[in-house]
């Protein structure tokens, strides 16, 4: 066997456990969610209320489960953040909640170029060989195209985490930013033929410094930053 030539962290989170939220479960979630989006600071921007929310896919790792969520106000921002907290057991029920949450008026209705509305936030880091750190990224979001399967997270082309499709959602968690290269999400059929890419950085023509800066949730992303995640 061939000795391997990349060592980055490769489906490090537990696939999504639990159908989407729904009924008391959902409440909790929205209460934490809207909690986290009552202190944002918008400066001068008037977000308007929070409409519906969605919440996406749970990927579990490092010995907690984040849930996505995204909501549209009334002013046409968009909200956009997770939850997090320690999984249940057989003797307790979810404990150690934080939630996390951003705005953007950089929305998919808005961008009727993306092929995947794409939100990401970092929620820790992976120390590698010779002093590198790829970030740990939570991504989430919607494929704006049909047909769509299922989506992988990909650095430099190898696929590094990957997602069903759960009601046109999903979310991955994988590292970015690692040794010059940075995520790539692809959407894939059920035969496996690629239909759709986004990165999560601005194609701004240049060329990324060495995958260091942020991401910016870029062609396909209602992200506007990979803001440091909490609770962890």
């Amino acid at each position: 066997m061939p000795v391997e030539p990349r060592l980055v962290p490769r489906f490090v989170a537990e696939p999504p456990q639990e159908p989407l939220p729904y009924g008391r479960w959902s409440g909790t979630l929205e209460r934490h969610f809207l909690g986290a989006c009552d202190a944002i600071e918008p400066g001068d921007d008037d977000l308007g209320e929070p409409g519906e929310i969605a919440f996406f896919p749970d990927r579990t790792w490092h010995g907690r489960t984040f849930v996505p969520a995204t909501a549209v106000t009334s002013n046409g921002f968009e909200l956009f953040g997770y939850v997090s907290f320690r999984p249940a057991t057989e003797d307790r029920e979810p404990t150690e909640f934080d939630a996390v949450a951003d705005y953007t008026q950089d929305t998919a209705e808005a961008n009727p170029d993306w092929t995947m509305d794409l939100c990401d936030e970092v929620v820790g880091s992976w120390r590698g060989e010779d002093g590198k750190v790829a970030q740990m990224t939570l991504v989430w979001g919607r494929p704006m195209v049909s047909d769509g399967a299922v989506v992988t997270a990909e650095l430099g082309d190898l696929a590094v985490d990957q997602c069903e499709l759960v009601m046109e959602r999903f979310t991955l968690l994988a590292p970015d930013g690692y040794g010059g290269d940075t995520l790539d999400c692809k959407l894939y059929d059920a035969r496996g033929r690629e239909l759709a890419r986004e990165s999560l950085y601005e194609d701004d023509g240049e060329d990324e410094d060495d995958g260091e800066s942020g991401s910016d949730g870029g062609d396909g992303g209602g992200s506007d930053g990979g803001g440091s995640g909490g609770g962890d």
